[in-house]
């Protein structure tokens, strides 16, 4: 039985032409004049890639650095020893440790949003790799998040950092401010993040 659409859902997509193509200026003012929700709407972009996500040669992961940010509080974890864990505070990291911040992972108190952990430290983070994992939080060098640049990473994740990569079907979902962004900041955050 097929899915019943709302009659709210049913008053917007009559407000949208889908033979017309629309340009960047004319998409973000239609998302803008079509907020309904409660809440400040996250503005999300759907890309189709035309990629074959049976090949792994096609497959892409990556992230960028939106100049707007995502509008959303991170919170941001980082493994490391020594001198490293000095700049992760001196960034703004919400969550510094080692052993401690591992037990509450195998206890599953997981309460961030972002894992930043330097080369030496994932031999440690291999005990609850399986944990991370699942939930997409393990730390990864393509999208930066395994680096010995501490600082750098922890300012890119709290200033907006979108990770990104193509689903089963070859599209890239994600998202890229909130509706209450102005129109020329969810547009600067489009064109970034479409240029990566």
């Amino acid at each position: 039985m097929a899915k019943k659409i709302s009659k709210r859902k049913e008053a917007l997509l009559a407000k949208i032409d889908r033979e017309k193509e629309y340009t960047l200026n004319e998409a973000v003012a239609t998302v803008k004049d079509l907020k309904s929700a409660k809440f400040d709407e996250t503005v999300e972009l759907a890309l189709n890639l035309n990629v074959d996500p049976r090949h792994a040669d096609q497959m892409l992961r990556s992230s960028v650095v939106l100049p707007h940010g995502t509008g959303k509080k991170v919170i941001v974890a980082v493994f490391a020893k020594d001198a490293k864990i000095d700049e992760a505070k001196e960034a703004g990291a919400d969550l510094i440790g080692n052993d401690e911040l591992l037990g509450k992972i195998q206890e599953g108190q997981i309460d961030f949003d972002i894992v930043i952990a330097t080369p030496d430290m994932m031999c440690f983070l291999g005990r609850v790799a399986r944990i991370l994992g699942t939930k997409g939080l393990m730390p990864n060098p393509k999208t930066g998040t395994v680096t010995t640049n501490i600082a750098e990473a922890v300012k890119n994740a709290k200033g907006g950092q979108v990770n990104f990569r193509t689903d089963k079907k070859g599209n890239i979902h994600a998202g890229v401010g909130k509706v209450s962004f102005s129109a020329e900041q969810l547009e600067e955050n489009l064109q970034t993040f479409i240029a990566k």
